[in-house]
């Protein structure tokens, strides 16, 4: 992956980025910032723990399918197992995805969680177990937004390598054939 932005290119969806960015950036502040406002432990975990999870919204149900073309979800089959699901965009589509947006929706992805496990880090060293509850709901949030659309991605790479060999397979049967015919 690719550390810095694409350069010359501008954001295609430039208010998806904003609140794609807003609501990670703004369960963290409230977080970070609650303290100086707030001595009510509830407020700062409710709050928060809402934040998150409307960042965990965004990115699962809007952001990761406009921005990256993406979508997962989780299911319970009749034997009582967790099967996951994904869809992305055909890879026309995929191909036109512009990079400024990949790169954002990725990177903040990560970065999130980075500080989230930092200051969970922080809140264990400090011997605040109560504040770690809040970083680890909002840690877990993020992660599996991680692992989604990561296996959602590795899901739509194998579906477009398989696509490509059905489609060089049957251009190949399709050669022979006519190749015969012509005889």
């Amino acid at each position: 992956m690719d550390l810095n932005p694409p350069a010359g290119e501008n954001y295609a969806h430039p208010n998806i980025c904003f609140f794609h960015v807003v609501f990670k950036a703004a369960a963290l502040a409230f977080y970070i910032l609650s303290a100086l406002f707030f001595d009510s432990f509830v407020i700062i975990f409710v709050v928060t723990v809402l934040l998150a999870a409307l960042d965990f919204w965004v990115v699962k149900n809007v952001s990761g399918r406009i921005l990256v073309g993406l979508r997962w979800w989780n299911e319970i089959n009749e034997e009582g197992e967790s099967v996951w699901k994904f869809e992305c965009l055909d890879q026309e589509s995929l191909a036109r995805i512009n990079k400024k947006d990949s790169w954002l929706f990725w990177w903040t992805l990560y970065l999130a969680a980075v500080l989230w496990l930092f200051l969970g880090i922080f809140s264990l060293v400090r011997f605040q177990a109560d504040y770690l509850l809040v970083v680890g709901v909002c840690l877990t949030l993020s992660i599996a937004n991680i692992v989604g659309f990561t296996k959602c991605r590795k899901d739509a790479k194998k579906q477009l390598q398989a696509f490509a060999t059905q489609t060089l397979a049957s251009g190949f049967s399709s050669t022979i054939q006519s190749a015969f015919t012509v005889v």
